[in-house]
């Protein structure tokens, strides 16, 4: 997760977000260049020059996502959510003594920022960004860029009772506009599906979306449904990257 110094001074000026308002998405994908031209043609991004593994993706300038060379095969295909924090290492903490585990410690990203892989107790796994240049989202809430996270978990008493302590301000604070649900696997999956979070991009026509999926390789898993937050297909990429598109 990285920027460059254009973005950094646009994004310098956005105010602080709570801890635990999602702040960043990316996908681990085989190919960039084919993840390049199926968000791109999908969403109308476009895309920085490639840092290492890594490109950011841009919707009218700003960033809005990454797109990460995956470089072991035995990893998944698939969306992440980053979750902001002030400080990574005491939230580590936190949800190792919640009952959650730390995947990968909390480490620099060279000056943009310290991030580490965490799971919750039912085995979801997700990501903290603890800011420094890179803030994360430039654009959110409009078509083409992020706008709900929801966490499809086997126990969502626990899992409300395990996020409400570690992000209370982002789901319950005065100030709270949370962009992140919670639900039973079973609602909407096979019950053998893992726990997961599902990121979910607007669209202003959802059906025409399922459109360019298919005609870009894409498949759709879940035919579009209703939800409290609005109407959302859960699709993948011609990589097998799962993520939904949300119609409010």
């Amino acid at each position: 997760m990285a920027e460059n110094g254009a973005s950094q001074r646009t994004s310098s000026a956005r105010p602080e977000l709570p801890q635990g308002a999602p702040c960043w998405v990316d996908a681990q994908l085989p190919d960039l260049e084919a993840g390049k031209r199926f968000y791109g043609e999908l969403f109308g991004w476009t895309f920085d020059a490639p840092e290492e593994e890594t490109v950011r993706a841009r919707l009218d300038g700003e960033p809005v996502a990454a797109l990460v060379r995956k470089t072991d095969g035995r990893m998944p295909t698939v969306w992440s959510v980053y979750f902001h924090t002030p400080d990574a290492a005491a939230l580590a903490g936190r949800i190792r003594a919640g009952g959650g585990q730390i995947v990968t410690p909390p480490h620099p990203v060279g000056d943009q920022g310290t991030t580490a892989l965490a799971a919750d107790p039912d085995g979801a796994v997700f990501a903290l960004w603890q800011p420094d240049r890179h803030r994360g989202f430039g654009r959110r809430h409009e078509p083409g860029a992020f706008t709900w996270a929801e966490l499809y978990t086997r126990d969502t008493e626990a899992a409300n009772a395990f996020y409400g302590d570690l992000f209370h301000d982002a789901l319950f604070g005065p100030d709270a506009a949370p962009d992140f649900g919670r639900a039973p696997v079973s609602s909407v999956f096979p019950a053998e599906m893992p726990p997961h979070f599902l990121v979910h991009f607007l669209t202003g026509d959802v059906e025409a979306a399922l459109g360019r999926v298919a005609r870009l390789g894409g498949r759709v898993r879940v035919p579009p449904f209703e939800t409290s937050y609005g109407g959302v297909a859960v699709v993948s990429d011609d990589q097998g990257a799962s993520f939904a598109l949300l119609q409010r």
